[in-house]
């Protein structure tokens, strides 16, 4: 298991988040490729086991987010992203009543990384938060503190 920690930081819509290692058990997760102060992570697929299909991950998020002072107080959401995609069921979404309120949100899949096709990039971004009203505009910013990524690796 790996975790990631992502201190107090502004991002832009459509932007990852960056995160810093801070701790490892080694066991299971040399196959995750991270340089701290970035928000892509690279899963390889590759393991020393010739039976095996490739490398399973869970990935978890957990953070507060806001909508930052100057900012207009309405949905934010983060998702978990794969190779520019968003796992759609990742998705996490808070409504703060004002500016500088924050919540906590959650998100979390599963990621198949087929050991023939070697890398998969994955990272966590702030999403547009607006689902029922697509001519909606979103925030520009949220505000992401106390973040903490875990990713937790196994041969499939």
């Amino acid at each position: 298991m790996k975790n990631y920690i992502a201190n107090k930081q502004n991002v832009l819509l459509n932007n990852p988040i960056l995160f810093n290692a801070s701790n490892c058990n080694c066991t299971g997760c040399s196959n995750i490729y991270h340089q701290d102060g970035s928000g892509v992570f690279v899963l390889s697929g590759r393991n020393r086991n010739n039976n095996s299909a490739g490398n399973e991950y869970q990935v978890t998020f957990n953070g507060n987010i806001t909508v930052p002072t100057g900012g207009t107080a309405g949905p934010i959401a983060v998702a978990i992203i794969l190779n520019g995609e968003q796992e759609v069921e990742s998705r996490s979404i808070f409504t703060p009543a004002a500016v500088d309120e924050y919540g906590n949100v959650t998100s979390t899949t599963v990621i198949q990384v087929p050991k023939c096709c070697g890398c998969f990039n994955m990272s966590v971004e702030y999403v547009s938060g607006l689902v029922d009203d697509p001519t909606g505009t979103p925030a520009p910013l949220i505000t992401v503190e106390n973040g903490n990524l875990t990713i937790n690796g196994k041969v499939a």
